[in-house]
């Protein structure tokens, strides 16, 4: 049986190559040319934009962006990495892959999350006492109060495109001992996932989260694996807090973009030794804050 020798099996380099030129392919066609304010005068034959318009877009030259489609070996700055990602209206998610797949650090990144209104974040700190915080549906942590962030104060520190709740629970060793009832926790969880990917099952930014979970975590591949199907509902949730310890907490969604899943969680005190301990909570966060 003939072998294919050393030589001519594809490199790292080259397979990743292939793949940012595929990812990029997907992401323009999925984009509409009215979705960025261009107007179009004929019919078109292609879904999405072409790749000159891209490339105007985006400040490169037409050439450029079509052997970097065809997994040429050129390397992308940051900078042109940025403006892609912005033409192609990429979520956190999708712009972590873009920079992963170009094998380029991503220093042009500035903490942003999925923007949100102001308001939303003036309405999470008047919650307070309570934990709350603005999810969406792939449970991307895009804001929260400081009750809810002295739960697990070391959330600031992970890089932003792990701020995920479901890639915390099954990794982050610190989340995990948060939560209580972990495995009905984790089972519930994945099955909110898998019902809300159904809507989202050709996006990367969905499939590169299941897939980053799968070779992390046997125990996610185990809960996948049963195809469980579960819908957001108000539900109670205990949690060991580093300060005040066991709370029992009712949550309760307040819509933001039910279409995108987007929602603030908002937990209140499930019994009376809760609410009493969020009080102190509270009151121990205001002096620190005032001293």
């Amino acid at each position: 049986m003939a072998t294919v020798s050393a030589l001519e099996q594809p490199s790292v380099d080259d397979i990743r190559r292939r793949e940012l030129g595929a990812f990029l392919r997907s992401r323009r066609e999925r984009i509409t040319p009215e979705q960025l304010g261009m107007r179009t005068s004929r019919r078109r034959r292609t879904p999405g934009l072409r790749r000159e318009e891209v490339a105007q877009l985006a400040g490169v030259g037409v050439t450029w962006y079509t052997w970097l489609e065809q997994g040429r070996d050129i390397h992308p700055s940051p900078q042109v990495l940025d403006a892609i990602a912005r033409t192609l209206l990429f979520d956190p998610h999708e712009r972590a892959h873009l920079f992963t797949l170009a094998g380029t650090p991503d220093t042009t990144i500035a903490g942003e999350c999925q923007v949100l209104s102001p308001t939303v974040q003036v309405l999470l700190d008047q919650l307070e006492p309570y934990p709350a915080l603005a999810v969406n549906a792939r449970y991307d942590l895009l804001a929260y109060n400081r009750i809810w962030l002295s739960s697990v104060p070391h959330v600031e520190s992970i890089p932003l495109e792990d701020r995920n709740a479901l890639w915390l629970i099954f990794t982050d060793p610190k989340w995990q001992k948060m939560v209580l009832d972990r495995e009905e926790t984790t089972s519930w969880m994945v099955g909110q996932y898998r019902a809300a990917m159904a809507e989202h099952v050709a996006e990367p930014a969905w499939k590169g989260l299941v897939k980053r979970l799968l070779k992390a975590s046997p125990e996610f591949a185990a809960v996948w694996e049963r195809h469980d199907v579960l819908f957001p509902e108000s539900r109670v949730k205990r949690i060991r807090h580093p300060i005040v310890g066991e709370l029992r907490l009712d949550s309760t969604y307040l819509w933001l973009a039910q279409r995108l899943g987007t929602r603030i969680v908002c937990y209140t005190p499930a019994d009376a030794q809760t609410a009493r301990r969020l009080e102190k909570l509270h009151l121990t966060l205001e002096a620190e804050a005032a001293a």
